[in-house]
């Protein structure tokens, strides 16, 4: 089934402090993503990158909040290009930092609303992004996308998220770091958290195919938020948040593969990929070639690279 993909730049740097993320849409451009998309037979619109709406300082009582503004900025203008993108193709968010997602994810289920149909989740990362802007420590905005989206208090700098995201249609994989503050407000929620150890033994195939027929039986539409860090650091370098342990190339194409054959994807963010820490542009390929294992691309298909 062939898809119009709509690529949306989202060159957010505010909400982490290691510069270079603002330069991940330029990577995925010259790294052939749209190319590679449109290989496959979908349509490809290249929208070009958002800009933030303006705001003026926001201070917040815990004073390691850092770029409030600018992420309620950036949040107001993904959710606005995001409902729009969704209702016409498949949406492709370009990162920036994880915090842009506070604003994807709100778009995409704008648009779930309005068409009365179920939003899910899969966060694919090393983290699990639960913090407040009260819990968090390090006031780095991009660990906070997740209790936004499933509705937890203390957002109230943010518009209101549109019909957040119920916890049972949530499934985080891959994680193996995790803070103490989020940890206390995971445990009694009904988030599905497979973390490394239940990856190890039992696979990553048998959890994803159990929340995919949670979608498909409620004839949900899915949202999958992609982080570098998901990723093993030895195979994908670029991200300034490293946690080793990660998927290997294997794991996570077969993820890729998983959700395509299930035809349930309806968004996806591409985030935390940091081009100045990259080793020759390996990491941007490596997401490039995750992406179209997702848009149908099949494991004979794939081109040997040179390096």
């Amino acid at each position: 089934m062939t898809q119009k993909v709509i690529l949306i730049g989202a060159p957010v740097d505010t909400g982490q402090k290691r510069a270079g993320c603002l330069m991940g849409p330029a990577a995925y451009r010259v790294a052939g993503l749209a190319e590679a998309i449109s290989g496959l037979g979908h349509q490809v619109i290249d929208r070009g990158d958002v800009a933030p709406v303006a705001h003026e300082p926001m201070p917040h009582p815990n004073p390691a909040v850092h770029h409030l503004a600018e992420t309620v900025g950036w949040t107001e203008a993904l959710s606005q290009a995001g409902q729009a993108a969704a209702a016409e193709g498949f949406p492709i968010f370009l990162g920036g930092d994880h915090s842009l997602s506070l604003g994807s994810v709100a778009g995409v289920a704008a648009h779930a609303e309005s068409v009365g149909r179920p939003l899910f989740l899969l966060w694919l990362d090393a983290h699990t992004d639960f913090h407040t802007l009260q819990s968090t420590q390090s006031g780095n905005l991009h660990g906070t996308p997740v209790a936004y989206i499933a509705g937890r208090p203390g957002f109230d700098a943010f518009p209101p998220f549109p019909a957040p995201v119920a916890h049972h249609r949530i499934c985080m994989l891959g994680i193996r770091s995790v803070d103490d503050a989020e940890e206390a407000a995971l445990i009694p929620a009904e988030i599905e958290i497979a973390d490394m150890r239940v990856l190890d033994e039992r696979g990553i195939g048998a959890p994803l195919r159990e929340f995919l027929a949670k979608v498909r039986a409620e004839n949900g539409l899915l949202h999958v938020s992609l982080d570098v860090d998901f990723l093993d650091p030895s195979i994908a370098p670029a991200v300034g948040t490293t946690v080793p342990g990660g998927t290997t190339f294997r794991e996570a194409h077969l993820v890729m593969e998983l959700l395509h054959e299930s035809g349930l994807v309806s968004s996806l963010d591409l985030v935390e990929l940091n081009p100045f820490l990259d080793e020759r542009g390996r990491t941007a390929e490596l997401m490039v070639d995750l992406v179209a294992s997702l848009m149908g691309r099949k494991v004979f298909d794939r081109p040997t690279r040179m390096h």
